[in-house]
């Protein structure tokens, strides 16, 4: 299927790695030109270059890195069309999953909602004149922890409620406009935030007294109810993103795609 992207122009946080880096991909392989945004590259982003790739070195955590990001993307390929706010997880600093409601402190709420909240709404703020222009669309990538509590994840739980919410009246007040504006909600996916050392897996495996492969393999997808007995893949993550920022999804506006594996089990 045509995703109708070709000669389009994509800004792309979090896009290093994981789901982000997935997704500059995709975008790349529909023709779409990408401002691929991360506070440094990797080899895997690397390989990519090209003509239709810019990466823009930037902490999303400092209040005027989004203007200057979407000012670069515009400069550089001529306006914007598809803003897809894929930064998120533990700021630097901070470390998840928690074990308690009170293993947040103060200032680790801050960090959390700084990255996963306030810089998204900093980045749809710097976008929309040139998504207004253009009739573009945003695509905010939030989480299944959005819906489904949990004590080990609870600040971020919280700030992406808040992003699923935002999405919701983004898409109301500008969707008229012109401006598509929709969620795509992981459940967990095999990423950097969990295969690194020192991640997610290993974390879970001391507290549990067994092996990393072994949580990624059977007990995290056992615990979390994964219907497909696995974590999700990042590109069938990408996919979802890549449909909706596409003007194939023209009629999909407020909407919340889940890509969980099953995880979420109520209507």
């Amino acid at each position: 299927m045509d995703m109708r992207l070709s000669g389009k122009v994509a800004v792309v946080t979090g896009a290093s790695k994981g789901i982000g880096l997935a997704v500059v991909r995709t975008l790349l392989d529909e023709g779409a030109k990408v401002a691929a945004v991360s506070r440094k590259s990797t080899p895997e982003l690397d390989a990519l270059a090209g003509p239709d790739l810019l990466h823009v070195p930037a902490d999303l955590m400092h209040p005027d890195a989004p203007a200057q990001i979407v000012a670069r993307a515009a400069e550089a390929f001529g306006g914007l069309d598809v803003l897809v706010n894929n930064a998120g997880g533990p700021p630097p600093g901070v470390t998840l999953p928690r074990t308690s409601f009170l293993d947040a402190g103060e200032q680790d709420w801050y960090a959390v909602f700084e990255l996963n909240l306030f810089a998204v709404v900093r980045m749809v703020r710097a976008a929309l004149p040139h998504l207004l222009e253009r009739r573009g669309a945003i695509v905010n990538v939030s989480s299944t922890n959005a819906r489904q509590p949990s004590p080990i994840n609870v600040d971020y739980c919280a700030a992406k409620a808040g992003l699923t919410n935002l999405t919701k009246v983004l898409a109301e007040e500008f969707g008229p406009q012109g401006v598509r504006v929709n969620t795509v909600s992981p459940g967990p996916v095999r990423t950097p935030w969990w295969t690194d050392p020192g991640g997610v897996a290993d974390i879970i495996a001391e507290r549990a007294g067994t092996d990393r492969d072994t949580v990624m393999d059977s007990a995290v997808p056992q615990m979390m109810g994964l219907t497909i007995g696995r974590l999700v893949d990042p590109q069938e993550v990408a996919d979802a993103v890549v449909l909706l920022a596409s003007p194939r999804s023209a009629g999909t506006m407020g909407a919340d795609v889940v890509v969980d594996g099953g995880m979420l089990k109520s209507i």
